[in-house]
């Protein structure tokens, strides 16, 4: 059993429409070049965290999970199940879909699929994501794409922020420009991109589209999944709300504006990412952009300050 929090060093990733915001609104000393994702916590090989503090500083997140301490409790699963990323699209992303587990486990040499969902941390006053497609047949969306009828194929949503999506293995979709997100998903980095505005790369060349396999997974016709919000907890030092539970994730939504001392689910390990403000939990400071673990087994916590979180549990 263990009970100190365990803070993470992000990975910061470079992507053709990154910018500067993660530096400008979340404080991140990011590299040079146009910073897309910042990794927040992740065991995935293209981009492991490391503790950063206590007993197991340096370590990296997957060889936590490995050695089976106390932190996760009985792990279920051979590879660390999520991961919670913070996007800055400065530029349109590309129009993608992702497989679910066994299509990727075949194709994809074992790797998982991938269902996520988007907390919009903020946004352009005239932001709008792509979320789901027109087409009623795999044969109606095979003449769209062919014939270069993007207009015609894909739906475009409004977007403020404070808004929260489902996003589905299967579900077509985009980030774009604009936006600034909070994503939690499965641990996986299997993209398959359906269109990419005719863009080129850094030497000249179109970016590698994958349409077959993006027809394979997609969702024909476009499902569109509302979860049904739960207020947990409602006070004026603290409201809770969960934004979502399925097979893969619970996802919560935390305020905190003053002290008040709050229960954890001991039997799971919870992730935490501070979206907005500053405070402490338990005795540890925390800030916006902070990423953080509280490990299966911690109860009750105290937190202090004026800050928001999103939460997530496995």
């Amino acid at each position: 059993m263990e009970e100190q929090l365990l803070f993470l060093e992000p990975i910061f990733q470079e992507r053709i429409w990154g910018g500067r915001a993660l530096e400008e609104k979340f404080g991140y000393q990011i590299p040079a070049g146009n910073i897309g994702e910042c990794w927040g916590i992740s065991a995935h090989p293209n981009g492991e965290s490391t503790i950063k503090n206590g007993t197991y500083v340096g370590k990296k997140l997957s060889e936590l999970w490995q050695e089976k301490t106390g932190i996760f409790g009985a792990q279920e699963t051979d590879v660390f199940p999520l991961l919670v990323k913070v996007l800055d699209a400065n530029d349109d992303l590309s129009v993608q879909v992702h497989p679910d587990d066994a299509y990727a486990f075949i194709h994809e040499n074992g790797e998982l699929g991938k269902t996520e969902c988007w907390y919009v941390v903020d946004c352009d006053e005239d932001a709008e994501i792509i979320f789901g497609h027109h087409a009623t047949t795999k044969e109606e969306a095979v003449w769209m794409i062919e014939n270069d009828q993007w207009d015609q194929f894909l739906q475009r949503i409004p977007v403020k922020r404070g808004d929260f999506f489902y996003v589905p293995s299967g579900t077509i979709h985009a980030l774009c420009k604009g936006t600034l997100i909070l994503e939690v998903q499965q641990s996986s980095d299997t993209t398959y991109r359906l269109y990419d505005y005719h863009r080129l790369d850094d030497v000249g060349n179109p970016r590698e589209l994958h349409i077959e396999k993006s027809l394979d997974v997609c969702t024909i016709p476009h499902i569109n999944i509302n979860p049904i919000t739960k207020t947990l907890i409602s006070s004026e030092v603290l409201t809770v709300i969960e934004l979502v539970s399925n097979e893969f994730f619970t996802v919560l939504k935390y305020d905190v504006q003053g002290k008040v001392a709050h229960q954890f689910k001991a039997q799971t390990y919870s992730l935490i990412s501070i979206i907005e403000g500053e405070g402490t939990l338990a005795e540890y400071s925390v800030k916006k952009g902070d990423h953080l673990i509280v490990p299966v087994g911690t109860r009750e916590v105290m937190f202090d300050g004026h800050f928001e979180m999103i939460v997530a549990t496995p």
